[in-house]
């Protein structure tokens, strides 16, 4: 694959070698494979980092999977958090180079995220992704019913971060520096949905594929996302709730397997010979 490439990473039109430096700090990647089908840019949860996505790389051998590295957090943490998600998407539409075939894939946060970075690039003329899959959130033109947090101090803030992705250690949560830290970029990922208004406009031409948890969204909210693509749609459910896709795991790669694997040409019928 390009990255590989010995005679070094190719350009795209416009794109500098500053410009490949930059849209380097957005991705990482845990094992190159140059042999792979496609690539799949996966979009981290809120408050959430790209390595649990990036673990799955044993279970998806054909694919070669890239996380995407929000400001605030991981390697990035000395740079200020996104707060509009509108400027997140337009910052990686910029810096990153998705080199095709690729996928997307996002989990809750992230499925948004994705799906606005697939209109971007389609609206810039960029290269679109082989299939867009979106996880754990409604389709974006419904209304949000859950209570804004992400105004609230930080003493009300912690026990809902808890609450939804665990509890810290209490060395950790003692730790006046690691609390203002962690919430910090919980605070503005809160932020970022919670101040998201989807914006009307064509829909997609990919192949789209909502998965969610039984306890989760009601399919309804799931089967809604339909509306945003003239190409392939469908919703698949497994049991659990939010963070279904731990649980699940085996699961979902073999979905994700099946999804972004070429399908075999149907064998054309040789013509019949008339006496």
């Amino acid at each position: 694959m390009a990255d590989t490439d010995p005679k070094g990473p190719r350009e795209r039109p416009g794109h500098t070698g500053a410009d490949r430096e930059a849209g380097a700090a957005w991705l990482a990647c845990r094992q190159r494979r140059p042999e792979a089908t496609a690539r799949m840019y996966c979009f981290p949860h809120s408050g959430g980092s790209p390595g649990e996505y990036l673990r799955w790389s044993d279970g998806l051998p054909g694919l070669e999977l890239w996380g995407v590295n929000l400001p605030g957090r991981g390697r990035r943490m000395s740079e200020e958090p996104y707060r509009r998600l509108e400027d997140l998407v337009g910052a990686i539409a910029d810096a990153v180079d998705f080199r095709p075939p690729f996928a997307l894939f996002g989990h809750s946060l992230g499925a948004v995220v994705a799906f606005e970075v697939a209109r971007a690039l389609r609206d810039r003329g960029g290269p679109e992704p082989r299939a867009l899959l979106l996880s754990s959130y409604q389709a974006p033109h419904l209304p949000r019913t859950d209570p804004d947090v992400h105004g609230l101090p930080d003493e009300q803030l912690l026990p809902i971060v808890e609450r939804q992705y665990g509890e810290l250690s209490t060395a950790l949560r003692d730790d006046p520096d690691f609390r203002q830290f962690t919430l910090a970029y919980h605070r503005a990922d809160f932020e970022m949905i919670e101040t998201y208004r989807y914006a009307e406009g064509r829909p997609l031409s990919v192949p789209l594929t909502v998965v969610g948890g039984t306890e989760d969204y009601p399919k309804e909210a799931l089967e809604a996302w339909g509306r945003h693509t003239t190409g392939p749609f469908s919703v698949r459910l497994f049991p659990g709730d939010h963070f279904y896709l731990r649980a699940q795991r085996e699961g979902l790669l073999r979905l994700i397997t099946s999804t972004l694997t070429p399908r075999p040409a149907a064998p054309v019928p040789s013509p019949q010979r008339v006496a």
